[in-house]
């Protein structure tokens, strides 16, 4: 164990990649980016950012969803409740959770222009503060994805419906720590063939 894994806190990251994408008429989580499914280049990119433990949650299409992350470092969990919201497949990441894990980044799938420092720069903060939420701002518009300390495991998981954790946001808003960063990727995210459109067009989207 070097130094800096030493220094670091037991933070993982729970990739959410179980919805069934009706806003985009397909599995938006095996659509290409640059070359690669759109989960595979997400979980790729928090498997960079050595975390102690990363997570994929998946649900619809679960079997070739899977097969996109092989020989990724993740475990991959079934959340056969994908359809009933957000909430579930949040649940099914956070029980999936080693003990000794203290935080955890809720990830989506659907960021492909999620970048490993961004994630190591939430990390960073919550090790500097010890907040129990660290949320990034980009121009002063909250963004994705959000770490949350483990003493809100619990009040996260009991969140229901089709919501994650932006109920714990309001509820603990004097608590959260924003992170202001320069950087608009943490406001992109796919749901529509449109989307999909806009991000091809943009030069994120291409490999360097």
């Amino acid at each position: 164990m070097n130094a800096r894994e030493r220094k670091q806190p037991k933070v993982a990251a729970v990739v959410l990649a179980a919805g069934g994408s009706t806003r985009m008429g397909q599995v938006k989580q095996l659509l290409p980016i640059a070359g690669q499914p759109m989960v595979r280049r997400a979980a790729q990119t928090v498997c960079q950012a050595g975390l102690a433990q990363v997570v994929v949650v998946v649900g619809a299409q679960a079997e070739p969803v899977a097969e996109a992350l092989a020989g990724l470092p993740v475990q991959i969990v079934v959340n056969e409740a994908w359809a009933a919201g957000l909430s579930t497949s949040v649940r099914a990441g956070l029980e999936a959770l080693r003990p000794e894990i203290q935080a955890v980044l809720m990830v989506l799938a659907d960021q492909p222009a999620l970048s490993t420092g961004l994630l190591e720069k939430l990390v960073a903060r919550y090790e500097a503060t010890g907040a129990p939420i660290v949320a990034p701002l980009f121009e002063g518009r909250r963004g994705n994805p959000i770490l949350f300390d483990r003493s809100l495991f619990d009040a996260l998981g009991a969140v229901e419906g089709d919501r994650g954790g932006r109920e714990l946001l309001r509820l603990y808003e004097e608590q959260v720590e924003r992170l202001e960063i320069d950087d608009a990727a943490i406001l992109i995210d796919i749901d529509t063939p449109q989307d999909y459109d806009t991000v091809l067009g943009n030069a994120f989207s291409q490999d360097t």
